[in-house]
């Protein structure tokens, strides 16, 4: 296997890879004038782990106490091995998000359970660690496990629906559908897809919506696919305009008549004017889904530009409490992170060579001005350390030059990356931007737009945080849930990446280490993938192998300028 690939996987080859679809019942309300808006965290735990890591995040739905998510959760599932497994439900707010209960379990349990519905109590937990018990109780989690097929199929689908009821006798409807596969043996249905209402209207043309084949119908042409129609309501409550049933092997069959949408409830005690109106198929085409390797394999080629925070709140480095403290006996926090992540990100750049800079400090020879941006190695025209070695020495040297200063500036290192990205837009190119910083922004609002400005070019951006620092402003940046906006304008896509050192460190004696590189290699790229992916398909940029020149170092390096 090609050693760029090497950090995606873990210690183990899994027995196979497992597809958790998540809902819940009855869940408690935290809110006062309106329904919690639930998200699910998904976290997990070797046996030979001391606590657990997040693997996936479901969608937050807004104003609902009975959530169906349609992100799905994927998990290596090891048959000699105990995973255990937790569902941890939350409560979306502007500040903080409130817990609603919990369900822990092991991979064996939802692997071995004979019926589809996995149904358990959500239980709640105290500060201390101990199970906190309510009366009305905390409300049930359903979890539909199936193995994945390896299909790599996606399926672009669009709808239209006609001659819907009002719902309201002075309103036009907002409808929007939900769609959901069989889960067979039972007779029960998991959500796969959603899309946006269209406002006010009876015969709505619904946008496109791109899905996995695998997600789906798990590649079964023939399985049971529900669709309903509803009509949207502000406070969660939608009303269910009407349903049908289709395969898709109907849906991507071309001249098929309209379906026909039935009022499930009426056909219950009537058996006539059920019909609320017809779906048909507008276009259905299949194809092969394009994935980040086949990307890499046929030539996109991914640079790589670190920048690390010498500002005065990092602490000078003779003092041993400072972040920056060099001594022979043990790594600083920000050595082990160049050294962890350095080794991880240096796999995946061809030409070995990062770009590395420092931010924050007063530079020689007049140490005058704070210098935002400046060249790690000293050498402007040529910013490039060949390896995480270079970069450490060069690293300990500016220690012993500059001066630590502030304030803490993201924008302008970002910047520089958008000056030597912009003129790369064709594809065989991406680039990533790893900031290691101690957390204090003090150009947020100018980062933000940064970060938005960068979202429309080939770029990603990973922040490893060190120390114990608040945190907060780096989790608005990294916008998993709400897409980044400043000042009315969005990011076209999600490219930031916050990864908390100290999740990952333990302690040997007086020593901090890295308690498993794979997990931290595995946090601080796994969105790296689809990044890429989204970027080249919304510009339309498909791999082909083609013969690709080496881009000598000094011309993606942009000179920075003093500021």
């Amino acid at each position: 296997m090609n050693e760029i690939f090497e950090p995606f996987l873990l210690n183990s080859t899994p027995t196979s890879q497992l597809e958790l679809t998540i809902s819940c019942r009855n869940l408690i309300n935290t809110d006062l004038l309106s329904k919690s808006d639930p998200f699910c965290i998904v976290s997990i735990k070797e046996s030979w782990q001391d606590q657990y890591y997040e693997i996936a995040r479901t969608e937050m739905i807004r104003d609902s106490l009975h959530p169906q998510w349609v992100k799905k959760a994927i998990v290596n599932y090891s048959f000699e091995a105990i995973q255990r497994i937790r569902f941890e439900i939350r409560d979306e707010d502007v500040t903080v998000s409130d817990f609603l209960g919990e369900y822990e379990t092991t991979l064996s349990d939802l692997v071995s359970y004979s019926g589809r519905q996995y149904i358990r109590k959500l239980h709640g937990v105290e500060e201390n660690g101990k199970e906190s018990a309510r009366p009305t109780g905390y409300g049930q989690i359903v979890i539909v496990t199936e193995e994945l097929s390896s299909c790599k199929q996606i399926a672009e689908i669009q709808f239209r629906a006609t001659d819907l009821p009002k719902q309201l006798p002075l309103l036009r409807n907002d409808p929007f559908l939900v769609i959901s596969r069989s889960n067979n043996e039972d007779g029960s249905y998991s959500v796969v897809a959603k899309t946006d209402p269209v406002r006010s209207t009876q015969n709505p043309l619904f946008k496109p919506i791109s899905i996995r084949i695998q997600t789906l119908c798990n590649s079964d042409y023939e399985r049971d696919i529900r669709i309903e129609c509803y009509d949207y309501r502000s406070n969660g409550s939608h009303v269910l305009i009407g349903a049908c049933y289709t395969s898709l092997r109907s849906l991507n069959t071309p001249n098929e008549p309209p379906m026909t949408l039935l009022n499930e409830q009426k056909l219950k005690v009537q058996a006539t004017k059920c019909t609320v109106g017809e779906l048909s198929v507008v276009k259905c085409h299949i194809d092969e889904e394009i994935t980040f390797l086949d990307y890499i394999r046929n030539g996109t080629q991914l640079h790589f530009a670190v920048a690390i925070d010498f500002t005065g709140s990092n602490g000078v480095h003779i003092d041993p409490n400072s972040l920056h403290y060099l001594c022979d006996e043990r790594l600083n926090s920000y050595e082990i992170a160049i050294s962890a992540v350095g080794e991880i990100i240096l796999h995946y750049d061809k030409s070995k060579k990062l770009l590395a800079y420092g931010f924050g400090a007063k530079t020689p020879p007049k140490f005058r001005q704070v210098s935002h941006l400046f060249p790690l190695n000293g050498n402007p025209s040529d910013p490039y350390c060949s390896g995480v070695d270079e970069i450490l020495t060069h690293y300990r040297n500016q220690l012993n030059t500059v001066q630590p200063s502030g304030p803490t500036y993201f924008a302008p290192v970002i910047k520089n990356l958008i000056s030597i990205a912009k003129d790369s837009q064709d594809g065989r190119h991406y680039y990533v931007l790893l900031i290691i910083t101690d957390g204090l922004i003090a150009d947020i609002q100018r980062t933000k737009i940064a970060v938005v400005k960068a979202s429309v070019l080939p770029i990603s951006i990973i922040i490893v945080g060190v120390g114990n620092a608040d945190f907060k402003q780096m989790h608005k940046l990294d916008s998993d849930h709400v897409r980044l906006s400043v000042s009315g304008r969005k990011a076209e896509r999600d490219i930031v990446q916050f990864v908390p050192l100290h999740k990952y460190l333990s302690k040997n004696g007086s020593e901090q280490q890295v308690k498993s590189k794979s997990h931290l290699a595995n946090e601080v790229l796994c969105e790296i993938p689809e990044q890429l992916t989204s970027f080249m398909k919304s510009r339309g940029f498909k791999p082909q192998m083609r013969t690709m020149q080496n881009t000598p170092s000094s011309s993606l390096a942009v000179t920075p300028t003093p500021i």
